[in-house]
């Protein structure tokens, strides 16, 4: 199944149907991180009364949420004020949570203060002839459907001293309509974290916490790539943030992000 397939199932637009996903999206035992964020905002989506778009949405990885078997997401509206929306979404399978999300959502207002970004883009132009190849069995299943050009930092596990990582990404399968919001998320989640690259042997890792911030409403041609930088600010006692940039095919910063990430290596 495609990303959008998934992603626009109508059964999200109600809370607590049931919902489900195969194993061929999946990161080690649990969800792709990107394609669970998606769900969550997604059901988010389905619940705005007016035009407003997203500006941040901070996501805890609480536990595995595993392919083949039902979940639910239940979103409430916390509050809903002249500009901005909060929400807060929960998604459980059986009786654990997996994940929990709050979206923040805005109309965009007349303002006389303007402060460009001063981040720029250092990727080289795209090279489609250099996608890494999918290796079932050696790379998570979700990689099937993502298209990385990596240009920047090494291979995980290669004992790297480098822990900066960027590249070109989109999906493999199209999307239907234009590249919003929600493709922009679940891509942003498709790259190895940037400490595995430093491990000395095959390490797990896991995203405890992400957050992510955008800029401006996404909309995109179907077949856009999209740029990645990350870095990372610190890591010790088995936790790193790592903190990425994400920017449209003409270079432009697109969306801005955070994770927390724990990494079992010892």
């Amino acid at each position: 199944m495609t990303f959008d397939q998934l992603i626009n199932n109508p059964a999200l637009a109600n809370n607590d149907s049931q919902l489900s996903f195969p194993q061929e999206w999946c990161q080690g035992r649990t969800a792709f991180g990107g394609l669970s964020t998606a769900f969550m905002l997604k059901s988010m989506f389905y619940r705005l009364t007016d035009d407003r778009r997203l500006l941040s949405l901070s996501t805890n990885f609480v536990g595995p949420l595993m392919a083949g078997e039902p979940f639910q997401i239940n979103t409430q509206v916390l509050r809903s004020g002249k500009n901005a929306t909060q929400m807060l979404s929960t998604l459980m399978q059986g009786d654990k949570v997996c994940l929990i999300a709050q979206g923040c959502f805005a109309k965009d207002r007349d303002s006389s203060i303007e402060v460009p970004s001063a981040d720029k883009c250092t990727l080289g132009p795209v090279q489609e002839a250099h996608i890494l190849p999918y290796q079932e069995g050696v790379m998570p299943a979700f990689f099937q459907h993502v298209a990385l050009n990596a240009q920047q930092g090494a291979l995980p596990f290669s004992n790297a001293k480098s822990s900066n990582l960027g590249g070109w990404m989109k999906f493999k399968a199209e999307p239907e309509h234009q590249l919003n919001t929600l493709h922009l998320l679940a891509l942003a989640d498709a790259w190895p974290s940037t400490l595995l690259q430093m491990c000395r042997a095959p390490s797990p890792a896991s995203s405890m916490s992400w957050y992510i911030e955008f800029l401006s409403d996404i909309n995109l041609p179907k077949d856009a790539w999209l740029g990645f930088e990350a870095i990372t600010h610190h890591s010790a006692k088995g936790y790193g943030v790592e903190d990425a940039n994400i920017y449209g095919p003409q270079r432009q910063l697109l969306a801005l992000s955070r994770q927390t990430v724990a990494v079992f290596d010892s």
